[in-house]
């Protein structure tokens, strides 16, 4: 229950009992006029404003606007009626935020978001033009919590001019989906949009860095799937020197069949010289003057090949 917005009345005095004789005895309370609410200061002491109907709420802005254009800026009366009307209206904020409840910002921040456009409605409101303040203020709220995840709930920061065509393309897309039951080309989007193709194909990667997910969150259709990170590829070392490998297969079949031991016992056994040289009977300097000839012989062929 609201509280009175009005200057509280005093109950009067109860009319004396009836004469003795009558059947039953009768008490009447007279109503008096309520003042209204007339904008003074001494007036809002003590009203709970998050309390107020709305229909009060409004009625006293009202009131508070006419009073806030006679008062000069920058005085203290004029920033405790301009105070007393954020409070006031604090509950189309939170309507207003209730819009977006399902986003991932949490609503205490939103609401002061939007706390911010109604700060500014309030600044801008002319009572003389004759729209309603709620009325008013409603656009300018919502323009200023949406202008909030237009430029910082996006997971990668992208200019503006790709937000704004994100959107249009969203809004193009479904309504080209409507009319042609399917889903719209990208020369479709371009020529809704009068734009180029190129235009098209940039909004639309521009998209994928709104929203990001966990590497470990689990996917919504099934959780009995691995994690993201889980199916992910990874780099895969063997592969960088895959190009070396096959450029080298047809060098090394060019070899004696010696040199081709004295490589894989080298290389692949990981033996050393003085280990090849006791297995092919040779001397350890022998390994090494056969190595040193190998070697140079398959990097001339390589350099060839490039």
């Amino acid at each position: 229950m609201s509280p009175r917005l009005d200057a509280a009345a005093s109950t009067p005095p109860a009319r004396p009992h009836a004469e003795h004789g009558d059947d039953h005895t009768e008490h009447h309370a007279e109503d008096t006029a309520a003042a209204p609410f007339t904008g003074s200061i001494d007036e809002l002491e003590g009203i709970a404003f998050d309390e107020v109907a709305p229909a009060d709420a409004r009625a006293m802005s009202k009131t508070l606007f006419d009073r806030l254009g006679t008062l000069e800026e920058g005085t203290h009366e004029y920033s405790y009626v301009r105070n007393t009307l954020i409070e006031l209206n604090l509950a189309l904020v939170k309507f207003a935020a209730s819009r977006f409840r399902s986003r991932s910002e949490p609503m205490e921040d939103i609401i002061q978001v939007g706390t911010i456009g109604l700060i500014k409605a309030i600044d801008r409101f002319e009572p003389t033009r004759g729209v309603e303040f709620p009325t008013f203020a409603m656009p300018t709220i919502i323009g200023e919590i949406k202008r909030f995840f237009r430029d910082t709930s996006w997971s990668v920061r992208v200019p503006r001019r790709l937000q704004e065509l994100r959107l249009d393309l969203a809004k193009a897309g479904d309504e080209l989906a409507q009319q042609l039951d399917r889903a719209p080309t990208v020369d479709e989007l371009a020529e809704r949009l009068d734009i180029g193709r190129d235009e098209v194909i940039e909004g639309m990667a521009a998209s994928n860095a709104y929203t990001a997910s966990s590497l470990d969150a689990q996917p919504e259709e099934d959780d009995s799937e691995s994690a993201l990170a889980d199916r992910i590829g990874y780099e895969d070392h063997g592969l960088e020197g895959i190009e070396y490998v096959e450029s080298l297969k047809p060098l090394i079949a060019e070899l004696t069949p010696r040199d081709r031991k004295i490589l894989s016992l080298r290389f692949v056994a990981n033996m050393t010289q003085s280990e090849i040289g006791e297995e092919l009977g040779i001397s350890q300097m022998h390994v090494s003057r056969l190595l040193s000839r190998t070697l140079v012989r398959l990097r001339k062929g390589l350099m060839a090949e490039d």
